[in-house]
């Protein structure tokens, strides 16, 4: 099936014959749904800390980070911001030309408030010697959008999320990578240094350096720190190859193999490559002006804190299973930290003799850890915290997306439905094990869940392979903790109208 040309090309992406095929015979077999428990909820699963514990935990992480250890926040900023302009893009090509729908006319009723608007005005200046009030004014509103989304203009049609201008303030205006720049300082800097990461796509990569390099001098003079920013790119060995419907490569027009970015998933490769002990993760979009950064940094802290004192005492087990100096009772206590702490339950349990459950205690204590905030269920698309059963056996914690979910499981999809939180994207995790090695992350991932898709190209139907997501599948043999974390510190922007939100303004 695969001739001498597709093998060039699959060795040129840093990627062997053996992984195109097996990925081929997934679009074949397809990926098993999860088994699921329950929904995590409150006390089932989800911590809600109290305001003491909440302090204890912010002073537990302020003292980790005393001692000198490197703390990196990972933001994943690759994509474009196209969807965001889905309606402004519409409105350009509508057989219309004044504001119609309830969108068109929120946009312009408040077009003012945009963080970009006195750059687009410069723009509409520059490109139709009249300003955005004279071009609306003279009902001319599509050359405004045009002037927001082309590359003759701000060129936000194109640019990733992270270069558009989403904040103002007294002195300026700031992009979401300069709002992370911040967060970094505020909370994940420790030895005097921030150390930010993003993951961008290769087109994109000179506008991150050049806006970094503009701009990190300000806010290391602003926050008495020095930045180490790193940029990198998501792999071609993670890319996935297209198929037909019946599940024959998918071919370009000149008979080349099609091979499409496998998703968020493939980013696992990225953050394994960071040398760092603790390592935060947030999308890029979600971020807030400082006025509104109060309970993000609290909170931060806060699971931050769960983690090390969770990450420390399995230290202190794992030392103690080594050392060979324990008795039945310390197992006892050792069992109740891995099924109550880390909510990880095996059923058969007690029918293990010492031996073997001394080597099943090391397995499930010796792995990557990660607590991730989650919030109250607002009716938001996307995954949620469960109860699920693993492949050996076990029920952990694990976030899922609706496609891990077999919808015609009418339990399932009424926990799926009915679940009392969100997965907003906000982790921090512990990536080195207690002997200060780290963790090969790829070794943790569930292979069986990803998911497979149908996109087009050039018109034609195809099915794309998506790998296991960065925050479910490809982190679905760690550690997992869920902490209830309010809803004030989840703020995305999916459309540039969410920038009119209050919490954007």
């Amino acid at each position: 099936m695969l001739s001498q040309e597709d093998l060039k090309q699959i060795a040129a992406k840093g990627m062997t014959a053996e992984q195109i095929n097996a990925q081929l015979e997934q679009f074949k077999t397809g990926f098993p749904y999860l088994k699921l428990e329950a929904a995590a909820s409150i006390s089932h699963g989800i911590i809600s800390p109290a305001d003491n514990e909440r302090a204890d935990y912010e002073k537990t992480w302020n003292v980790y980070k005393a001692e000198g250890h490197k703390i990196v926040k990972f933001v994943p900023a690759s994509g474009a911001a196209s969807r965001m302009f889905k309606d402004m893009f519409a409105f350009l090509t509508a057989d219309y030309d004044t504001p119609t729908t309830d969108f068109e006319k929120h946009y312009f009723d408040n077009i003012e408030k945009f963080a970009f608007y006195d750059a687009l005005d410069e723009m509409c200046l520059r490109n139709e010697k009249k300003g955005i009030k004279e071009l609306i004014n003279e009902n001319n509103y599509k050359a405004v959008v045009a002037n927001m989304l082309e590359s003759k203009g701000l060129n936000y049609g194109q640019l990733p999320k992270g270069m558009l201008l989403f904040h103002k303030y007294a002195d300026g205006v700031r992009t979401p990578m300069e709002e992370h720049l911040v967060e970094g300082a505020l909370y994940a800097a420790s030895n005097g240094e921030a150390n930010v990461h993003f993951t961008v796509s290769s087109e994109h990569m000179p506008l991150f350096e050049e806006k970094v390099k503009e701009k990190q001098n300000k806010y290391a003079e602003k926050y008495h720190i020095n930045y180490n920013i790193t940029f990198s790119e998501q792999k071609p060995s993670t890319d996935t190859v297209a198929a037909n419907a019946d599940n024959t490569p998918f071919r370009t027009a000149d008979g080349k193999l099609l091979f499409r970015p496998g998703g968020h998933g493939a980013l696992i490769e990225n953050l394994n490559d960071i040398d760092a002990d603790i390592i935060f993760i947030k999308n890029i979009d979600n971020v807030v002006p400082d006025r509104m950064k109060t309970d993000t940094v609290e909170y931060k802290q806060v699971i931050a804190g769960i983690l090390v004192a969770l990450q420390k005492k399995a230290f202190e087990y794992l030392n103690i299973l080594d050392s060979g100096k324990y008795n039945h009772e310390k197992l006892e206590e050792i069992i109740r930290f891995v099924q109550q702490e880390l909510c990880c339950r095996k059923s058969d349990i007690k029918h293990l003799e010492d031996t073997d459950l001394v080597i099943y205690l090391r397995k499930k204590l010796n792995r990557p850890m990660r607590v991730c905030g989650v919030v109250k269920n607002v009716g938001e698309p996307g995954g949620g915290p469960f109860l699920t059963y693993n492949q050996d056996g076990t029920v952990s914690l694990q976030i899922l997306e609706s496609s891990q979910i077999d919808k015609n499981n009418k339990e399932y999809m009424e926990m799926f439905t009915h679940g009392t939180h969100f997965n907003p994207v906000d982790l921090v995790c512990a990536v080195k094990n207690y002997k200060g090695e780290s963790f090969n992350l790829p070794e943790y991932v569930d292979r069986t869940t990803g998911f497979i898709s149908s996109k087009s190209k050039d018109g034609k139907e195809l099915k794309a392979l998506e790998l296991p997501g960065l925050w479910n599948g490809a982190m679905s043999d760690w550690n997992t903790i869920f902490v209830e974390v309010p809803l004030s510190t989840f703020n995305p922007v999916k459309t540039v109208n969410d920038l009119l939100r209050e919490q954007h303004q």
